[in-house]
């Protein structure tokens, strides 16, 4: 069963790239347009993708780790794809890797458990010298001069050379050569003790041991798991290095898999090691050539630092980037060329939604998408849900010791309030069509916000767009403070469906009013505001309730158990309100599904007013926080006055010398750049006079490319 969670984070950015689709395994679902979101590097094209190899980044639980098995694991099963995977980071003395490579039928190779023979013939002897030097590095970088290189490339040419043991024994009493035996042997004595760190020391048994070996090349996956190794020990850049060239010059040659790909799980400890970092580059420069995909999977990039780890990361064509904090966005946005409005969503990305980067144009906000097997299989944090059953389990006990108090001090509480009295809850819950106030929420009418009725009040002004805007201020403010299931958030239900009709949206009227009848709730109140409507301050300050009729006040009546009804009360808003988002978070998701793909970033109507004929024309910019509104009557002689109004700004041209007026325009911001853009238009034709009223149409602008009739809802023909 494929799982999705339904918190997406509101994605309003351009679509940079919407068009665009990519072949291979599906990866998850696109935040911005809804379309699927597949990718297998390997089989799009080159001209669109010139490398294969990615780059994954996120904080702690951001998905990145998840996501990067779940690629592996399909391109095994749909494509045949082999994995080596150098795991260094997991729970439980396993890697992260482990449960899925079993479970594809690859092998777990343990630190420790297995050895690597850097002197052996099966690598060229250029690879040879090159593999130990970067061992040497790794323990005693000083070691490494000239002269010691020098000893070691004699030595390796001794017979004893086909063991770390043997290069050691050959380097601390070589035979004569180019140089004498003496000055040989003082050379290559650093070099020697730096070695025997791997073949005495805390080392031993990594590269040098009885058995020697090197691991199969023929399995869909292979993990060498570095888990139990101390994370700044010697031993990870070593292994790391030993591991590079074994691929490099065995397992790529011998492998008969379509692709394979080499990752690099907590890629920061390896490539911080400058020769380790050099072995990573080159494999990353010759894997178009090589057949290789290296998939590099970190924390953040300024654990790398300056220089070449970094230049590692630039050579990476597919990025994936789960959230980090907004410095490290600014910082990875410089890095890999990301807009801006990608750079400004990475901070707020819930688990499994990343930034994706592929190519050089191409950049999407994606919720991968896993199945139930996939998520046990890519599970990393039993501990901390065993933690937290545990701690629940502690606290079972305490909580129901809690509820038996709270219930009895209820029962007390209540007890005191029939003898002292109360004002009744009939009136508190009185329905607002008996008070004539037309309020469709059951609760006191006290809370009624002026808000709402501004919101309507632009809107029968033909200022939909600021409406719109309020609306959407209004609702977050609410659900700020209060929540986003309380009776102050659901109340904007109402005015948005308000606000859709007189501004010519009425399918969305109607899907919202359809809502509101499914809850229960067939009024609007504000369409039946009386003059004297109770006001509450702004920012929904509830204004005290007014006192109770005395003339029907009996004195020393009881106080009726109020709390048994108001509980209720939240109960069953609390349901309907979740009933409620969800219905209204899958049709807007769905409007903006649509609206994202025939989204085209300009609009037009032709109308004829006062026997003018015009042209409205409606133009998003390129970064889409900005609508250019035009009018034009072209060359109509009988055109004298052009005029546009919208959001409160206005642009107006009246013909003087000139035989015709000039063309008003309006450069309006835009909030969201899928939603339409209401103007009121006002021309005056031939017996058109200064002062004058002039003819009014009010017009819809969608950047789908249609343009509507704001008080009929019909489509206007086009320009």
């Amino acid at each position: 069963m494929i799982r999705l969670p339904s918190n997406h984070a509101a994605i309003t950015a351009p679509l940079v790239a919407s068009g665009a689709t990519f072949p291979g395994i599906p990866v998850g679902r696109s935040l911005l347009d809804g379309r699927p979101f597949h990718l297998s590097p390997v089989l799009t094209d080159t001209a669109v993708l010139p490398s294969t190899n990615s780059l994954a980044l996120g904080g702690l639980g951001s998905g990145k780790s998840t996501t990067g098995k779940i690629r592996a694991r399909r391109e095994i099963l749909h494509h045949g794809h082999q994995y080596v995977v150098i795991d260094s980071f997991g729970e439980d003395t396993a890697g992260e890797w482990s449960a899925l490579a079993l479970s594809l039928g690859g092998e777990v190779i343990q630190a420790g458990a297995f050895t690597l023979n850097p002197c052996s013939v099966l690598f060229p002897p250029e690879v040879r010298e090159q593999l130990i030097r970067s061992l040497v590095a790794a323990v005693e970088p000083a070691a490494l001069t000239p002269q010691s290189t020098h000893a070691l490339q004699h030595a390796l040419t001794h017979p004893k050379a086909t063991s770390l043991t043997g290069l050691v024994d050959a380097l601390v009493s070589p035979e004569d050569g180019r140089w004498s035996a003496a000055k040989l042997e003082v050379w290559g004595e650093d070099m020697a003790i730096a070695l025997s760190r791997y073949t005495e020391g805390s080392l031993r048994g990594l590269f040098d041991g009885q058995d020697a070996s090197l691991p199969p090349t023929d399995l869909p996956m292979l993990t060498f798991d570095f888990s139990r190794l101390d994370r700044n020990s010697p031993a990870i850049p070593s292994l790391m290095a030993a591991v590079s060239c074994w691929a490099e010059h065995v397992w790529l040659p011998r492998s008969t898999a379509v692709h394979r790909h080499l990752v690099l799980e907590e890629a920061w400890q390896i490539l911080l090691a400058p020769a380790t970092s050099e072995l990573i580059q080159r494999l990353l420069k010759n894997s178009r050539k090589l057949g290789l995909s290296l998939d590099v999977l970190m924390h953040t990039l300024s654990d790398l630092g300056d220089g070449r780890a970094q230049d590692v990361a630039r050579l990476c064509e597919v990025a994936h980037v789960g959230r980090l904090s907004p410095e490290e966005a600014a910082i990875v946005g410089v890095l890999l060329g990301l807009p801006d409005w990608a750079v400004a969503e990475i901070p707020g990305l819930a688990p499994g939604q990343a930034v994706w980067k592929v190519g050089p144009t191409y950049v999407d906000v994606v919720q991968t998408v896993i199945s139930d097997d996939e998520a046990q299989l890519t599970d990393t944090s039993s501990r901390r849900r065993q933690a937290q059953k545990i701690y629940a389990e502690q606290n079972s006990t305490t909580a129901e010791e809690e509820a038996e108090e709270e219930a009895e001090v209820e029962v007390e509480v209540e007890e005191e309030a029939e003898v002292e009295g109360d004002v009744p809850i009939d009136y508190l819950l009185k329905p607002a069509a008996e008070e004539g106030e037309g309020w469709d929420w059951e609760m006191p009418p006290t809370m009624i916000d002026a808000r709402h009725y501004d919101v309507v009040r632009a809107a029968r002004e033909g200022r939909c767009n600021e409406a719109a805007d309020l609306a959407v201020i209004g609702e977050r403010e609410d659900i700020r403070s209060y929540g986003i299931n309380s009776d102050q958030a659901l109340s904007w239900l109402s005015t948005r469906a308000a606000v859709a009709d007189i501004c010519g949206s009425p399918e969305t009227a109607t899907q919202l009013r359809a809502t509101v009848t499914c809850m229960g709730k067939d009024v609007e109140w504000w369409d039946r505001e009386p003059e004297d409507a109770p006001r509450a301050e702004p920012h929904g300050a509830p204004l005290p309730p007014p006192a109770p009729d005395t003339d029907d006040a009996q004195p020393g009546r009881p106080r009726r158990r109020t709390w048994p009804y108001v509980a209720l009360i939240a109960v069953l808003a609390l349901t309907t309100a979740g009933v409620w988002q969800k219905a209204d978070d899958d049709t807007e998701r769905e409007e903006r599904q649509q609206k994202a793909a025939d989204y085209k970033g300009k609009s037009g109507a032709s109308l004829t007013v006062d026997s003018v004929d015009a042209d409205v024309i409606a133009r998003w910019t390129k970064d889409k926080d900005r609508v250019i509104v035009e009018l034009s009557s072209y060359f109509d002689s009988d055109a004298k006055y052009l005029r546009i109004d919208s959001s409160g700004k206005s642009a107006a041209s009246t013909r003087g010398d000139d035989r015709y007026p000039k063309d008003p325009q309006l450069e309006l911001p835009v909030s969201d750049p899928l939603a339409d853009v209401t103007v009121q238009i006002e021309i005056g034709g031939a017996t058109w006079k200064e002062g004058a009223k002039s003819t009014v149409r009010t017009v819809r602008l969608s950047p789908s490319g249609v343009a509507y009739d704001a008080e009929t809802g019909e489509k206007l023909p086009r320009n």
